[in-house]
């Protein structure tokens, strides 16, 4: 699970532009009619067989439900309070270590996306220590769950579809499908959504692999941020274009600030 408890009405859900859904919110007693809803409006959307398959072992996750009613809290309160545990010497430090050491990469990704490296550096470092907390939840369970809550149910239902088609499409297995405890994947932590339209293969091995390649998981994350407006040689500071991209990334006004605040003690070090 995501140690900084990403706000989720989130994370640059990149929720695509798709048909409303028209499976049925529930209680967990009709959970199982739910996945039956959720069979045939996946097998619209054009999921074959593999990927239904994974709603055939499908159970309801009540503790996903539960941390989704808390983990909001972790956001509010000051800024300060908010980027001290995020935005840590050490953290800046490793940044910049990879500035130097992938700086070929950082290059060739900033000439192709327009994205500077502070900026997904920054990204990387907060949403996973670079990749060393991932989070090693099985997802299926709780986006089922979070789809069938009435809370957020169309965000989820688009987001358990995007999973099935991941594994439909031999992107990812279901045995690689574990996160963060709302479904986020991957060293920067992309919804399925997101993994669908913005992960590339930027290795060259033929996977697009967020959760082992550190080469994809920066040319993704650069990807989903022009994906989204950002501007080639823009500064991310409050107040810009760039930095509005950053609400897309989260919704929290804190999260974007300490990104940008990061990205900016990396520059300095530069």
């Amino acid at each position: 699970m995501n140690r900084f408890a990403k706000w989720l009405v989130v994370v640059g859900a990149a929720v695509t532009a798709s048909p409303a859904l028209a499976a049925q919110c529930v209680q967990p007693g009709g959970f199982s009619g739910f996945i039956t809803q959720m069979k045939s409006e996946a097998a619209a959307q054009g999921v074959g067989q593999k990927g239904l398959a994974v709603l055939n072992s499908v159970s309801y996750d009540a503790g996903v439900i539960s941390y989704d009613r808390k983990v909001r809290a972790s956001f509010k309160g000051s800024f300060e309070q908010f980027a001290a545990s995020r935005v840590t010497a050490g953290r800046v430090s490793k940044a910049r270590s990879y500035l130097k050491s992938h700086a070929a990469l950082f290059t060739k990704i900033e000439s192709q996306f327009g994205v500077p490296a502070p900026v997904i550096l920054a990204i990387w470092g907060m949403e996973t220590d670079f990749g060393a907390v991932t989070g090693k939840k099985p997802i299926i369970n709780g986006l089922a769950s979070l789809a069938s809550d009435c809370r957020r149910p169309e965000l989820f239902q688009r987001e358990l579809i995007a999973v099935l088609k991941i594994v439909d499409q031999n992107i990812l297995s279901v045995s690689e499908l574990r996160g963060a405890g709302h479904g986020e994947l991957g060293q920067t932590q992309f919804l399925p959504s997101s993994y669908l339209k913005f992960a590339v293969d930027y290795d060259g091995d033929g996977k697009k692999d967020l959760m082992r390649s550190s080469t994809d998981v920066l040319a993704s994350t650069a990807n989903y941020l022009r994906g989204y407006g950002w501007q080639r040689g823009g500064n991310w500071q409050p107040g810009s274009a760039n930095f509005a991209v950053l609400s897309e990334w989260n919704k929290s006004p804190n999260y974007q600030r300490a990104i940008a605040l990061f990205a900016d003690k990396v520059a300095a070090g530069s």
